[in-house]
């Protein structure tokens, strides 16, 4: 037989308990302050319910009555510079960090209410409710909530999609040198989820100071947390990453402050992160203002054991039996925040005129304007009005040379990293292998040891990660892919989260992060390590995209990538790396930016319009120069809908009056597809013949070198092209 040996994990895992003694021993004023907040986001709830009954909130009202208890006495265990973050059942947890910071010493459930609670309450109400006066001017709604100067960063739709953005958070305070802390809510369902466990990883890692709170109301929708995972105590999930974990009742409102007050203090010693598991129920279904019997998943006695159990009545009881608060004073208190909320609605509502008895709506003047429906999908580039611009052909640029291109690549960031201590590169293997797999990052890590750093492999949590940091303004992240495949393992973050940030907290915010990715067509490294994203990219909202096919342009839009207020993806073509082309030579050199939505003639030309990009670039002009074709040649450079330079693609289209768009990759995933459609709306008038295009096959490149070959698209196929319609121009 085998000797065997338990094993225990490294992290600890423990219950919290409230006794006798420790709600004999609370200060008065904690217990007040409590009760002060969770009758107010009980009426608050209870008001939002009312109006969803009536039809008067568009789209879903998550309600949290049942679980303001933890959201109370974890947030209250918190100080004005820490950040938290939920889930789309987030109003209490969001409506607990802007009332605490509205009011820090507790808001008296005795006295009326500030004018400064009143304007929050009535500003997250009219943001529910999809208003302009709410906080994103309603286009956040019930479940993307943010007030950033209350540390409340943004409620989120996707489970567990808000988790590495808050680790991004948390990880900015530490590098920022305070003891601040983050804490990311989240339900029972998102404990299951990939983003959420890649992060408990990453964070014990690094020592992050994020505290995960998971709310465990036992139904992810109508599920019942003991059919969806072997282990329903689902802290256990902490001890297994290395995390330090709590567990604890979330009825119980001084007892999950306990819990959570050893956990802030864990995290503010330097300790790592947290995970607090708060064991509780909502009263409610998943949606709206029906309880779970209503949809036979659960039982009538089942809620009933729970309500008995009722944060705000356990509290309410010990406050009585202290003295501390009457009976009297306790019914006035939860009068008095019911009242506030209908008052403050019926500054949004009005009676429909010739309605039914009691039938109310919004008020006309309330809602947005519908002509601020795209306004702050992008920054409006002002940050770029005190730029130093410059062309190749310049003399604005000095110490030009030939270079190789991945010698620019490198130098532009170490140039960049050397004046601007906020850049941060993030990524697998960028600080080894003496500059990651391609040599991108050589030399930085060596010199700004603290802002390079080697991750996880965990596209989902370190994409979001830097997501988080470039929310929270102080840190400018690099984010690489070592290959762009790698996009659809992170695809919630790159596309849900940090693409659509800005326009869905209401435009203003910038989101100041640069994904540097490559393409690696013809490397043989097959269908899963080969792909352009950039036709994928287009078609998300909030991205800019960049394509340089020089040294001189890498430089010059890596610059203008680490500038920009909006997300940059930076595309990268490994043919392009030992490449060698005119850039500058002298770090003093690289300081340039190019100008965003600028494109290159690379030749000009009046038989043919060719528009390309990346590396394509180059095989096009050996096409040209092999044919003799007389075509003007445009590298776009800048590939998003709003960067694309028009101005320039229009003049040659309307002296050639033909366009060829020449791409490698393959057909499904076209960025040409999507240029081609765009070409035709605006210049339609222009052209003499239908749109012409070069682009790889259906399938992925496979590994076969002759396979391989046949499905991507370089100088033969251009120049195989490029003849046919010189032959159908003279025919």
């Amino acid at each position: 037989m085998p000797d065997s040996r338990e094993l225990t994990p490294r992290a600890s895992w423990t219950e919290i308990t409230a006794t006798a003694a420790d709600w004999d021993a609370a200060e008065p004023a904690l217990l007040t302050a409590m009760y002060g907040q969770l009758v107010l986001i009980r009426a608050f709830e209870e008001y939002v319910l009312e109006l969803a009954g009536e039809g008067l909130v568009h789209g879903p009202a998550h309600s949290s009555i049942g679980q303001e208890g933890a959201a109370v006495g974890s947030v209250l265990a918190l100080k004005h510079g820490d950040t938290v973050n939920g889930s789309h059942r987030g109003h209490h947890q969001f409506l607990a960090k802007v009332l605490q910071h509205i009011e820090p010493k507790g808001i008296d459930p005795t006295t009326d209410y500030s004018p400064e609670v009143r304007e929050a309450l009535s500003r997250t109400l009219a943001e529910i409710c999809g208003l302009d006066r709410g906080w994103s001017h309603g286009r956040g709604g019930s479940m993307h909530l943010q007030h950033k100067p209350a540390g409340a960063i943004g409620t989120n739709a996707i489970v567990g999609g808000g988790v590495p953005l808050a680790a991004g958070s948390a990880w900015a305070h530490r590098h920022a040198g305070t003891d601040n802390v983050a804490v990311t809510y989240f339900g029972d369902g998102a404990a299951n989820i990939g983003s959420t466990l890649e992060s408990l990883n990453l964070t014990a890692a690094w020592g992050v100071p994020l505290c995960f709170f998971l709310e465990n109301n036992h139904f992810a929708v109508s599920t019942n947390v003991d059919e969806a995972t072997g282990e329903p105590r689902l802290s256990a999930r902490g001890p297994g990453f290395g995390v330090r974990s709590f567990r604890v009742d979330g009825m119980d409102v001084l007892a999950t402050h306990l819990a959570m007050s050893q956990a802030v203090a864990h995290m503010r010693a330097g300790d790592g992160p947290t995970l607090v598991e708060a064991d509780l129920y909502r009263y409610f279904h998943q949606n709206g203002p029906f309880p779970g019997s209503a949809f036979h998943y659960r039982t009538k006695e089942e809620e009933a054991t729970w309500r008995a159990r009722d944060p705000i009545e356990q509290l309410a009881g010990h406050l009585e039996r202290r003295s501390i608060l009457t009976a009297g004073q306790l019914a006035d208190a939860t009068a008095r925040a019911a009242d506030t909320m209908r008052e403050l609605g019926s500054t949004l509502l009005e009676p429909v005129i010739g309605g039914k008895p009691g039938q109310r709506r919004i008020k006309a003047a309330e809602w947005p304007d519908p002509e601020y429906v795209n306004v702050g999908v992008r920054g409006d580039l002002s940050e770029f009005a005190d730029a130093a611009f410059a062309e190749y052909d310049e003399a604005a640029v000095t110490g030009l040379d030939e270079v190789k291109f991945i010698d620019a690549v490198a130098g532009v960031m170490a140039r960049r990293m050397e004046r601007d201590p906020r850049i941060v590169v993030m990524g697998e293997d960028v600080h080894r292998l003496n500059g990651g797999t391609n040599g991108a990052t050589r030399g930085l890590k060596e010199t700004h040891p603290d802002r390079v750093l080697g991750t996880p492999i965990s596209e989902n949590a370190f994409a979001g990660l830097g997501g988080g940091m470039a929310l929270d303004g102080r840190f400018r992240p690099v984010v690489e892919f070592m290959y762009a495949d790698f996009m659809w393992v992170a695809a919630d973050q790159l596309f849900n989260q940090i693409g659509k940030a800005r326009h869905m907290f209401g435009g203003d915010d910038p989101v100041p992060l640069v994904l540097r990715s490559k393409v690696a067509m013809g490397t043989g490294y097959g269908s899963q390590h080969s792909m352009d994203p950039a036709g994928v990219f287009a078609t998300a909202p909030g991205w800019r995209i960049v394509a340089p096919s020089t040294p001189f342009d890498y430089v010059g839009l890596m610059n203008s990538a680490l500038r920009c207020q909006d997300p940059v993806v930076v595309l990268e073509h490994v043919d392009l790396y030992t490449s060698r082309g005119v850039g500058p030579t002298q770090p003093q050199d690289m300081d340039y930016c190019l100008p965003v939505g600028r494109a290159a003639v690379r030749r000009s030309g009046a038989a043919l319009s060719v528009i390309s990009y990346l590396a394509m670039t180059n095989y096009v002009l050996e096409a040209v120069a092999e044919t003799g074709v007389d075509a003007e040649v445009i590298d776009l450079r800048w590939l998003d809908r709003a960067s694309l330079d028009w101005e320039t693609v229009g003049a040659s289209i309307r002296k050639t009056n033909r366009v060829l768009i020449a791409e490698q990759g393959a057909l499904g995933t076209s960025y040409g597809g999507w240029l081609a459609d765009e070409i035709q709306h605006r210049y339609f008038d222009y052209l003499d013949a239908p749109i012409e295009r070069v682009t790889g096959g259906e399938a992925s490149p496979s590994i076969s070198r002759v396979l391989e070959r046949a499905a991507i698209a370089r100088t033969e196929e251009v120049a195989a092209k490029l003849t046919d319609i010189e032959a159908g121009r003279h025919a």
